[in-house]
């Protein structure tokens, strides 16, 4: 895996997931990602978040790459194909185990939904009734999800480069999945161990992760790990104030190529 060649080298990436074209949203962010790694000296990294199987197309990876190309934000690596890494993610699970800050969760998928339900009409979180119970030795041949233990109280703190500092009381939030019952790792788990290794110090990506990023820091801080710099940028919204879809005319970044735009005219733009 790529690493920063020192402690304070920019590394960026772009992670899309293949399970569509490369929209002008999508090709924006690339881009602010593109422009501060060299603006600093950097690299710009690219990751492939394939994870979801069962969406994720070679005709959506080979759409995406073609977009990029055509802007002429290039990689200074090889691509990252984040489906590929999964045994290091679980090594990553099995040290938060170790650690107490996962668990198993043996509740069924109608149990969960039933007890979420009654949390929700409460107006309170979701906690695992698993979370403070200890697994019999006939327990551990269930099927079973790991979930992070979130701390009991206090407050994750993140210090944004474009919101500024955010906090959220990480009492309002439940212990997120980590492991599906499959064995496969879920998103906010993915992310985490895939930037750490890959040495990227700054996270810019849309604000509607912003939420994500609460989350995330509470499993950076767990592995032990540095927390990048996140710089969650505001969402491309049409005239109406709706985030951008299909309505407001063209979206993807080959149908501006196909009417005959020049590349650098769709960099200045966006």
């Amino acid at each position: 895996m790529p690493t920063a060649s020192s402690p304070s080298a920019v590394v960026t990436r772009f992670a899309p997931s293949p399970t569509g074209y490369l929209h002008i949203g999508g090709a924006r962010t690339a881009l602010f990602n593109y422009l501060f790694a060299k603006r600093h000296g950097g690299r710009f990294l690219i990751r492939v978040e394939d994870t979801d199987r069962e969406r994720s197309t070679e005709a959506a990876v080979e759409a995406i790459f073609e977009g990029l190309n055509w802007l002429e934000l290039f990689a200074d690596e090889e691509p990252v194909f984040q489906f590929a890494r999964a045994d290091r993610h679980r090594e990553a699970v099995d040290q938060l185990l170790e650690s107490g800050h996962a668990y198993r969760d043996y509740t069924s998928a109608e149990e969960t939904n039933a007890l979420r339900d009654t949390a929700k009409a409460e107006g309170r979180p979701f906690v695992s009734p698993w979370r403070d119970r200890t697994p019999t030795v006939d327990d551990l041949a269930l099927p079973h999800t790991v979930r992070f233990r979130r701390p009991d109280d206090g407050q994750v703190v993140v210090d944004d480069a474009v919101q500024g500092r955010v906090s959220w009381d990480v009492s309002a939030l439940d212990d997120l999945v980590l492991l599906r019952s499959d064995g496969a790792p879920t998103y906010n788990l993915a992310v985490v161990v895939d930037d750490h290794d890959m040495g990227v110090t700054h996270v810019i990506r849309g604000d509607d992760h912003l939420n994500n990023a609460a989350r995330q820091s509470l499993i950076y801080d767990a592995l032990g790990w540095p927390r990048p710099t996140f710089a969650h940028i505001p969402l491309i919204h049409g005239p109406d104030g709706a985030k951008l879809s299909k309505r407001h005319g063209a979206q993807a970044v080959h149908e501006y190529a196909e009417m005959g735009y020049l590349p650098e005219a769709m960099r200045n733009y966006l």
